[in-house]
């Protein structure tokens, strides 16, 4: 049975704790910038996107049904968020599918905002799809947050076992207002306010003032204030009603 060499742990720990991290202000880069003695920090922007009743989903005793639902979900929602210069970390955590990006500009964030109208939209296809195969249709939260934080590197320095850790409020608050969308009168698309009052000028200058009707507004004490809606992409939902 392995042993755990708690004596060599206690070094590296002293190490870590000793240590004096270079903080960088600057646009989050790529992962080749980081060092385990380094740190960014700087605006950074997360979406999540979160299966309701998940567990019911899987619960389902036709695993080969369940295992086309969940992959047809996570295959074209990275597809949609993986293409971004600014991206930084894309991945899935369960029933998730999650995307951190660096947005130094107020354009990056329209951009990001762009992409959750794209994610909504394709749900709709997806359950179209869904539909003709007699398979069950999902909901989900959208949930997308922008705050200024410090990023790391964390993990083992030596045995190349290491990832980002995001310290601050905008990959927190993303994954918790994914799980309030689609549920309890929350409409799909759930945006923090910092992300909200970064794209919404835009959305007007393209839409004019309608757009703010688009979104609604509320708070509460865990999360704050917050705006959500279920924008669509008006020509790829005419496609798809067309198509499928």
């Amino acid at each position: 049975m392995a042993t755990y060499d708690y004596e060599s742990g206690k070094e590296r720990v002293d190490a870590i704790l000793n240590n004096e991290l270079k903080v960088i202000e600057k646009a989050i880069p790529s992962d080749s910038s980081f060092t385990f003695e380094n740190g960014y920090y700087g605006w950074v922007t997360g979406i999540f996107v979160d299966i309701r009743d998940s567990s019911t989903l899987f619960a389902d005793e036709n695993q080969v049904k369940v295992s086309k639902i969940v992959r047809s979900f996570t295959s074209e929602i990275i597809e949609i968020l993986r293409d971004d210069d600014n991206l930084r970390e894309i991945g899935i955590r369960g029933d998730c599918v999650y995307a951190v990006y660096a947005t130094p500009s107020k354009s990056d964030i329209h951009e990001l905002a762009d992409k959750t109208f794209y994610v909504n939209t394709y749900l709709n296809m997806l359950n179209k799809l869904l539909q003709k195969k007699d398979y069950p249709t999902i909901k989900a939260g959208i949930g997308m947050s922008t705050a200024e934080e410090l990023v790391v590197k964390a993990g083992r320095k030596d045995v190349g076992i290491n990832n980002k850790v995001w310290i601050g409020s905008a990959v927190t608050k993303a994954s918790n207002l994914s799980s309030m969308g689609n549920k309890d009168g929350i409409s799909p698309l759930v945006y923090s306010s910092v992300s909200y009052s970064n794209f919404i000028d835009a959305l007007i200058k393209d839409n004019g003032e309608k757009a703010k009707s688009w979104f609604t507004k509320k708070s509460d004490a865990q999360n704050g204030t917050y705006y959500h809606g279920s924008i669509i992409k008006t020509n790829f939902n005419k496609w798809i009603e067309s198509n499928i």
